[in-house]
C-alpha cells in the first residue's frame, strides 16, 4: 500500500526523526555551510522562547530547510510540494520522510494537511513554511500564498519571518560567498491575513534588501478557523 506523506501523526515526529534531521544538520549541512560560504546568523534574540510558532523563510535554494533549522535549533516539519514525493525516486523520498517533510497541495489546503499541523500541537516539533511557494532566485518578495497565514490564524501560532540571501547560486569555491540568515520579529496570528502577509513579505524584503511586490494573494479554499476545527 503506497504512503499517504501528506498525512503525518503525533508519533512520527519522533525521537529518530529528530536524531536523523539534527545529524543532516551538524554532520552535513553546518560544515557545508561553513567551508563554501561565509555563514552568519543574525536575529537569534528574535526566537520565541516557551511556545509554539511557525518559522516563515523566502525560498531561494535546495539548502533552505537546513539553513533555517540551524538557526531555529529546534526540530521543524517542512511542507513540501507533494511533487517532490512523487517523482523523485524511492531514497530521495525516503530521506524527505526521515527529515519529517510532509506533502502539500500548492493549489489549496487540503483537510490532510490541516490534520497534520493538529498533529503537531502534541510535539515539541515547530511548522516551517515557504510562503512563496518554489524556488524564487529573482531578488523579488513576490506571489506570497494566503495558506500560511490561515494556517497560523486557526492554529494560533505567531509566524517568525526569516531572510535568506547569498545562495541564489550555488558557490563551490571555499569561503568566497556570504549567507546570511537573518531572523525577523515575530508576527501576530491575532492579525486579519492580508496582514499577515503583507508584515511577512514586508519584513522578508527589509531583511534581504530584495524589492518587494506586492500582487494580489492566492486563493485558499480553508476560509476560517471554524473549517480548520471541524477537519
Amino acid at each position: 500500500m503506497k504512503k499517504n506523506y501528506s498525512r503525518r501523526y503525533a508519533n512520527e515526529f519522533n525521537i529518530f526523526r529528530f536524531l536523523y534531521q539534527a545529524l543532516w544538520c551538524v554532520f552535513i549541512a553546518i560544515p557545508v555551510f561553513w567551508f563554501f560560504y561565509k555563514f552568519e546568523i543574525r536575529g537569534k534574540e528574535n526566537i520565541p522562547r516557551g511556545k509554539k510558532f511557525i518559522c516563515a523563510a523566502n525560498h531561494i535554494s535546495h539548502l533552505d530547510p537546513f539553513l533555517v533549522s540551524v538557526a531555529v535549533r529546534k526540530p521543524i516539519a517542512y511542507m513540501a510540494k507533494k511533487e517532490l514525493f512523487e517523482n523523485n525516486g524511492f531514497f530521495f523520498t525516503l530521506n524527505m520522510d526521515w527529515l519529517g517533510a510532509f506533502a502539500v497541495n500548492r493549489q489549496k489546503l487540503e483537510v490532510s494537511t490541516i490534520k497534520t499541523v493538529k498533529e503537531l500541537y502534541k510535539t515539541n516539533w515547530l511548522l516551517g513554511i515557504f510562503p512563496q511557494g518554489g524556488i524564487r532566485k529573482n531578488y523579488t518578495i513576490e506571489k506570497v500564498n494566503k495558506g500560511f497565514a490561515v494556517i497560523a490564524k486557526a492554529a494560533k501560532w505567531d509566524i517568525l519571518p526569516i531572510s535568506i540571501t547569498g545562495c541564489e547560486k550555488y558557490n563551490f569555491i571555499p569561503f568566497k560567498s556570504k549567507v546570511i540568515v537573518q531572523i525577523g520579529k515575530p508576527i501576530s496570528y491575532e492579525l486579519s491575513q492580508d496582514e499577515i502577509m503583507e508584515t511577512w513579505a514586508k519584513q522578508v524584503a527589509s531583511m534581504s534588501h530584495y524589492q518587494y511586490v506586492k500582487t494580489e494573494s492566492e486563493h485558499s479554499e480553508i476560509k476560517d478557523q471554524q473549517e480548520f476545527a471541524d477537519a
